[in-house]
C-alpha cells in the first residue's frame, strides 16, 4: 500500500524521541533551518533537550505530532512506532540500526524489521538506518547531522538510501538549489519510488536525482516513472552496484553478458530515466534539468577564446556522446560581422581575445552560435580564484545571450573549482546554467537528451523457481521450434545405433554434435561440413553417447546471439549481438526487457556495430531482417508464456541469411 508522506515532509509540528546528541542536533538544525512550527522533545527525565521544553511520554504531547525523529534503540523503536501510529501521528524516521542491514551478525535483525513494518500499519516511517530529510523549501528537517542546504524557494530532489552520499551531496558547492533531501536506509515499508512520487505533488521540485542501490518494487518504479512524465518533472539516477546472477549462471554466454548490470539499464532505459556514472555528474544533470529541464538533443556549440580549450572540448565530446552541428549560413555571417576576418569560424569557436570586455561584442559574438539545430550553447570561461573582477564581462554576456535569444545557454569552466559559487547562483537567476566542470557537463547534457516517455508495457516479473533442468540441444530447438523459431532438420542418435538409417531423411553436409556437453566447441565435440560416409568415424571420435546430426545452414552473412537470462532483480533480460564462439571477446550487444515490441528490438539491432552487416556491408545483401524480428520475438514468445519456471534461453549462433535465419545451436535452463 502506498503511504501518504504528505505530513511527514511537510510537516508543521515534530517530535524528536531520545536526548542523546544525535537527537539535540535534530533540534538545533531545525531551529537554525528556521522552522516555524512546534518542537517537542520526549524524554522520560528530562526538562528540557536543546532548550526546548521536554515532554516525559508520547502520550503528554498537546497533539499527534506531524514528524518524529525516533533516535532510541531498535528494541524501544519498535514500541515508539507502534504507539505513534496509534495515535495518528504523520510519520517517522527511524535512526536505530540493527536491522535487515545487520542480518549477518544478528540473525534475529530481520525479524525486527517485519515487527516494526507491523508496527507502523499505515503510518509511513523513512529506514530504518536513516538520516531522515531535509525540507529545505519550508525549513522543516529531522536530521541528527550536518547539512548544507540553504533555504531556497525552489529546486531538485535529492534521494539515497545512503545517508553519507546524502550529507555529502548537501554540502555541494556547485549552485544547485536543493529543495529535499531524503533518505530511506532500508526502505522496510517505503521505497525510493514512492518518496519521489510524493515529492511530485511538491510544485516548488524542478527535478529528482536518484542514487539507488536496488529497485525492489518494480511496479512503484513504473508507477513513478509514469508520473514524473505527465507532470514534466525529470527523474535522473546514479545506479550503483550490480546482480547476483552473474556470479551463479555461467552455462550461456548471455549470463556472463547480461548478467551483472544490463538488467538494471535495460530497466532504466524502459523508465525512459537517463542514467550517469557519478556524483558530480548527478549535480551538473539535476542543475541543467533545474535552469533549463530536459534537452531535445545532444547537439552544441562551443566558444572560447582559447584554441585550446576548443581542442579540448571537442575531444572530450567523442566520449560523452555529444556532437559539433557545422554553422549554417546566417550565423556564419554574423560571426563575421563581429569577429573580423582574422578567426577562423568553427564549431568549436576559439574567438580569441579581441572582443574581451566590450560586453555587446561579446554578446553578439556569443548569441550568433546559438540557434534552433543547437540544444545548448556553452561558452568556456575560467574565473580566476585571485581577482576575477576582470571577468565581470563574461557573466554579463551570458545573462546577455540569454535573455537575447531566449536559448539554452551555459557557462562551464574547464575544472569545477574556477566557477565560483556566487557567480553559478547568479549565473542561474538568470537562466543560464552554470556548469562546474568540462566533462560533467558533457555529462549532463547527454543525460538531459536521453530523457523519454516511459514505455506503456510493465516489465513481465520473474518466476521464482530455481533452475534444477538443462534441456538437451535438441529439446531446446524442439520447444522453440514450436513458437516460430526456425532450425535446421536434425535427428539425435545413440553411438550403438544405425547412423544411416537414423539420418535418412536428412541432406548432407551435416554438423554433428556431442550430447550432454554444456560449451561443446571448448570439447572438441562439433564437427561441420561432415559427408554422410564420414558419420560413424566422427560420432567415435567425439565420444558422447549420443551425438546430434543436423542439415547445414548454409549462405551465412551474420552470426548473432539471442539469448533471455532471468533477472531476480529487474525481469527477463534478452540480450542480442554478435555471437558465435567470440561472442564474449566482441562483446557487441544491447539488452531490453521483456516484453520488448518489435520497434525496439529493432532499434536495439541497429545499435550493434555489427548492424552494418546485417543492412548490408560492401556489397553484401542484407540480412533477412523480417525474419530476423520474427526469430526474436518467438524467442520472447516462448519466455512469456514460460515466465514462471524458464531460467535462461539461448541461441548461439542465430545464422543469417539473405532470405532465412535459423538456430543452430539452443539452450534452456529451466525449474
Amino acid at each position: 500500500m502506498t503511504q501518504d508522506l504528505s505530513r511527514l515532509l511537510n510537516p508543521r509540528s515534530i517530535a524528536v524521541v531520545g536526548g542523546g546528541a544525535w537527537c539535540e542536533q535534530v533540534i538545533l538544525q531545525s531551529k537554525n533551518m528556521g522552522f516555524s512550527g512546534e518542537i517537542w522533545p520526549v524524554h522520560p527525565k528530562r526538562d528540557t533537550v536543546a532548550g526546548c521544553v521536554a515532554f516525559p511520554s508520547l502520550e503528554a504531547l498537546p497533539k499527534a505530532p506531524d514528524a518524529v525523529f525516533v533516535g532510541v534503540n531498535r528494541h524501544l523503536t519498535i514500541e515508539m512506532v507502534r504507539s505513534l501510529s496509534a495515535m495518528g501521528a504523520g510519520g517517522a524516521v527511524c535512526f536505530a540500526s540493527g536491522f535487515s542491514e545487520a542480518v549477518a551478525e544478528d540473525d534475529t535483525s530481520s525479524d525486527l524489521q517485519a515487527q516494526l513494518v507491523a508496527a507502523a500499519g499505515d503510518m509511513p516511517i523513512l529506514g530504518p538506518n536513516c538520516y531522515g530529510f531535509v525540507n529545505a523549501l519550508d525549513g522543516a528537517l529531522l536530521w541528527p547531522d550536518q547539512h548544507g542546504c540553504p533555504r531556497v524557494e525552489r529546486g531538485v530532489a535529492i534521494l539515497t538510501q545512503s545517508s553519507n552520499i546524502a550529507i555529502n551531496l548537501t554540502m555541494q558547492q556547485r549552485g544547485l538549489p536543493i529543495a529535499y533531501t531524503v533518505t530511506c536506509g532500508n526502505m522496510a515499508q517505503t521505497g525510493q519510488a514512492d518518496i519521489a512520487a510524493a515529492l511530485l505533488e511538491d510544485p516548488r521540485v524542478t527535478a529528482i536525482g536518484l542514487h539507488v542501490e536496488g529497485f525492489g518494487d518494480l511496479r512503484s518504479w513504473e508507477v513513478l516513472a509514469a508520473k514524473a512524465h505527465a507532470k514534466n518533472i525529470p527523474l535522473i539516477a546514479l545506479k550503483v552496484g550490480a546482480s547476483e546472477q552473474a556470479r551463479h549462471a555461467t552455462v550461456s554466454h548471455t549470463a556472463s553478458l547480461a548478467g551483472s548490470d544490463a538488467g538494471a539499464q535495460a530497466f532504466l532505459d524502459r523508465l525512459g530515466i537517463p542514467r550517469v556514472s557519478s556524483l558530480p555528474s548527478l549535480v551538473e544533470t539535476l542543475k541543467l534539468l533545474h535552469v533549463q529541464g530536459p534537452l531535445p538533443s545532444a547537439q552544441i556549440a562551443s566558444i572560447s577564446c582559447s584554441g585550446g580549450e576548443a581542442s579540448l572540448i571537442a575531444d572530450m565530446a567523442i566520449q560523452h556522446a555529444v556532437t559539433f552541428p557545422t554553422l549554417e549560413a546566417d550565423q556564419l555571417q554574423k560571426l563575421r560581422d563581429t569577429l573580423g576576418p582574422m578567426v577562423a569560424l568553427n564549431n568549436p569557436l576559439d574567438y580569441h581575445t579581441y572582443i574581451w570586455r566590450d560586453v555587446s561584442a561579446m554578446t553578439a559574438a556569443w548569441s550568433a552560435m546559438t540557434g534552433p539545430q543547437i540544444a545548448m550553447t556553452l561558452t568556456i570561461v575560467d574565473y580566476p580564484a585571485t581577482d576575477a573582477s576582470d571577468w565581470i564581462s563574461a557573466t554579463q554576456t551570458a545573462l546577455n545571450t540569454r535573455a537575447q535569444t531566449g536559448a539554452p545557454f551555459g557557462v562551464v569552466s574547464t575544472l569545477p573549482e574556477l566557477l565560483p559559487v556566487d557567480i553559478a547562483q547568479t549565473l542561474t537567476e538568470g537562466g543560464v546554467v552554470p556548469f562546474c566542470g568540462l566533462s560533467e557537463a558533457l555529462s549532463a547534457i547527454e543525460a538531459a537528451s536521453k530523457i523519454r516517455m516511459p514505455s506503456p508495457l510493465p516489465v513481465c516479473l520473474p518466476g521464482q523457481r530455481e533452475p534444477s533442468e538443462t534441456l538437451s540441444e535438441a529439446q531446446a530447438k524442439h520447444a522453440l521450434q514450436a513458437f516460430g523459431v526456425p532450425v535446421p532438420r536434425n535427428c539425435t542418435v545413440r553411438k550403438d545405433a544405425d547412423i544411416h538409417h537414423a539420418i535418412s531423411e536428412l541432406r548432407a553436409p551435416f554438423a554433428v554434435k556431442g550430447v550432454g556437453l554444456a560449451h561443446k566447441s571448448e570439447h572438441d565435440a562439433v564437427r561441420l561440413g561432415v559427408e554422410a560416409s564420414d558419420l560413424p568415424a566422427v560420432a567415435a571420435a567425439i565420444g558422447t553417447d549420443e551425438i546430434l546430426v543436423e542439415e547445414m545452414a548454409t549462405g551465412a552473412l551474420l552470426e548473432l546471439l539471442v539469448g533471455v537470462t532471468r533477472d531476480p532483480a529487474h525481469g527477463y533480460v534478452l540480450t542480442v549481438g554478435a555471437g558465435g564462439v567470440l561472442t564474449e571477446i566482441l562483446r557487441d550487444t544491447v539488452s531490453l526487457l521483456l516484453p520488448a515490441p518489435r520497434e525496439e528490438i529493432a532499434s536495439a539491432l541497429s545499435q550493434l556495430n555489427c548492424a552494418a552487416i546485417i543492412e548490408g556491408y560492401r556489397g553484401k545483401p542484407p540480412v533477412a531482417w523480417d525474419a530476423l524480428l520474427d526469430a526474436i520475438e518467438s524467442v520472447q514468445a516462448y519466455v512469456l508464456e514460460n515466465s514462471e519456471t524458464v531460467s535462461e534461453v539461448e541461441i548461439n549462433p542465430l545464422i543469417c541469411t539473405a532470405d532465412r535465419v535459423v538456430a543452430v545451436d539452443a539452450l534452456i535452463r529451466k525449474g
